[in-house]
């Protein structure tokens, strides 16, 4: 009696854990195919931190709940329009092509500008269903970026599209779950720019180096001209000022010091140096040094230029190498 209840305990054991097996085969989550294709991004716009891409979309699934149609959730995107859709459920699966079109929200790297590398992200997830139901596979089939489109002033480096899973620390209300934690099956796009700035570069800088040089000319105005010595490098002073706020105009706020900051307030500094400059040729003159005066502004004049030219080939050579 013994031997025939140990067996039966042996068979339910058994039983139980084929049962289990199977339990955790029919809930292993649906591999669920997706792809995309960049037809072209545009309306870059700094100060506002967006840009807009159209792209096409396609998702291959078996499950029809899943509706990727109106349960499609792009988390960085201001605005989606959906231009166009169309869903083929023939042999025995689901698939999704659409044509999207989205304003998105995005923070710039803007400490080498104009020598800015960016990275466009997008992010498309299902905003009913996790990823204990399905998990997305990318299809790396072809190319995701149409090679004919050129974003003017920007080279495109690559586009990478990877799977991950996206982790909120919350149940959404739901009380079933023990700790509020969800996770999500998420498709990322990754798209790396870099501007070709050398253009960019003299537009807005070249009225700060025309301001220097106004102001280095008083070198070469006579000793006994200080009235247009310092009427000059006052003017080039407020010229490099009105320079700076025009190019801040342009930009995002930022905590970070850039190289447009860099490079305006080394030309403030030189632009007071030969300001101080001159207020010791006036001192010499003063005391009747002509000779040394003149000596004065011949050394100092050729200081500035080297250690000016120098310090501003640095800064802008490390920005565009970096």
């Amino acid at each position: 009696m013994k031997i025939k209840t140990a067996t039966l305990l042996f068979i339910s054991f058994l039983t139980l854990i084929a049962f289990s097996g199977k339990a955790e085969e029919t809930h292993k989550p649906e591999k669920v195919s997706i792809g995309l294709y960049i037809t072209s991004i545009h309306d870059i716009d700094f100060k506002q931190k967006e840009y807009t891409v159209d792209f096409w979309l396609w998702i291959k699934y078996k499950t029809r709940d899943f509706d990727f149609a109106n349960n499609l959730e792009i988390p960085q995107a201001k605005t989606i329009t959906k231009s166009f859709t169309t869903i083929d459920s023939s042999n025995g699966r689901y698939y999704l092509l659409m044509k999207l079109q989205c304003v998105m929200e995005d923070s710039w790297k803007i400490s080498n500008f104009p020598f800015d590398r960016q990275k466009l992200r997008l992010t498309i997830e299902n905003s009913q269903f996790e990823n204990k139901d399905f998990v997305f596979v990318p299809d790396t089939l072809g190319k995701h970026f149409d090679p004919k489109f050129t974003l003017r002033g920007w080279i495109i480096d690559s586009c990478m599209i990877t799977t991950s899973k996206k982790d909120y620390e919350t149940a959404f209300g739901d009380e079933s779950y023990k700790t509020p934690h969800t996770e999500y099956s998420d498709f990322r796009v990754r798209l790396d720019i870099k501007r070709d700035g050398w253009g960019l570069f003299w537009k807005i800088f070249l009225g700060m180096y025309i301001a220097f040089l106004i102001a280095y000319m008083t070198f070469y105005i006579h000793a006994d001209g200080m009235d247009s010595r310092f009427g000059l490098s006052v003017g080039a002073l407020f010229a490099v000022i009105g320079n700076k706020y025009v190019v801040d105009s342009s930009l995002p706020e930022s905590t970070q010091f850039t190289l447009a900051d860099t490079l305006h307030g080394v030309t403030l500094m030189f632009v007071l140096c030969i300001m101080i400059a001159n207020a010791y040729c006036l001192l010499l003159i003063k005391k009747e040094k002509i000779e040394k005066a003149i000596k004065f502004d011949r050394i100092i004049a050729q200081v500035l230029l080297l250690a000016y030219v120098g310090l501003n080939l640095w800064f802008v050579i490390t920005a565009a190498q970096s």
